[in-house]
């Protein structure tokens, strides 16, 4: 029987790496998306994953779609959680509105939360199961004109470790990466110049792929990290050691 796994903010970036890693290496994948509906389109088409409009704030709509493709594949309980949704937020603290603050944290926090919440239960009831979680490295060291959206990562990193004492117990290992500097969409706001300097600023003089993080994220799932939970593994080049 083959594994399964769901992965949030499947259509692009660090999400869409972890379908086609998951899916080439032989699991059955469902992921949810917000709204690039030509972008999941393509993704499944190559993949040949299972693609689910949903937004990862909602709660009701994750619960509906992690419910739809359990029925999908005939399933009970996913094998694996990927949450890798997330949208950025910069500016000034002083600066940032209301409403863009409610969403990275709905969207970065909440949808992990949520996400964790429609997909545990299933996996309690098996006593078996692996939840990856995607911080970010700013998660661990704060940064300047990102405060909110550091916020929302680290968040991310105190949920995981305090979930994998909790699920330990029911054979449910959770861990997370976190990504240093990575080419996908989320960083095409910044100059080449930016690009540059952050790249200098990183041991290893190059910007990360979204591939390497879905290399480890599909390592952390996998029986061969059978003894690893609770554990923040960084992918970033040495940018944060």
């Amino acid at each position: 029987m083959k594994r399964t796994v769901i992965i949030t903010g499947g259509s692009r970036g660090i999400g869409a790496a972890c379908v086609k890693k998951f899916a080439q290496a032989g699991y059955e994948v469902a992921f949810v998306y917000e709204k690039n509906e030509e972008a999941a389109e393509a993704v499944a088409k190559e993949t040949g994953a299972l693609a689910l409009m949903c937004d990862v704030a909602d709660f009701k709509a994750m619960a509906d779609a992690v419910r739809g493709a359990g029925t999908y594949f005939g399933i009970k309980s996913f094998d694996a959680l990927v949450c890798a949704a997330g949208i950025t937020g910069d500016g000034l603290i002083t600066d940032i509105s209301d409403e863009d603050i409610r969403r990275v944290i709905d969207v970065n926090l909440m949808g992990t939360i949520n996400a964790v919440r429609a997909v545990i239960p299933g996996m309690i009831g098996e006593k078996r199961g692996s939840v990856v979680t995607v911080s970010s490295v700013w998660g661990q060291t704060g940064a300047s004109m990102e405060s909110v959206y550091a916020a929302s990562k680290g968040a991310v990193i105190a949920f995981t470790k305090s979930l994998a004492k909790e699920l330990g117990p029911s054979g449910i290992r959770v861990n997370c990466v976190s990504p240093g500097v990575i080419d996908t969409d989320m960083n095409k706001g910044h100059s080449k110049e930016t690009m540059r300097e952050l790249a200098e600023e990183t041991p290893l003089c190059r910007i990360g792929r979204p591939e390497e993080a879905a290399d480890t994220a599909y390592y952390l799932a996998s029986e061969a990290a059978s003894f690893v939970t609770g554990q923040i593994i960084s992918v970033n080049g040495g940018f944060y050691i």
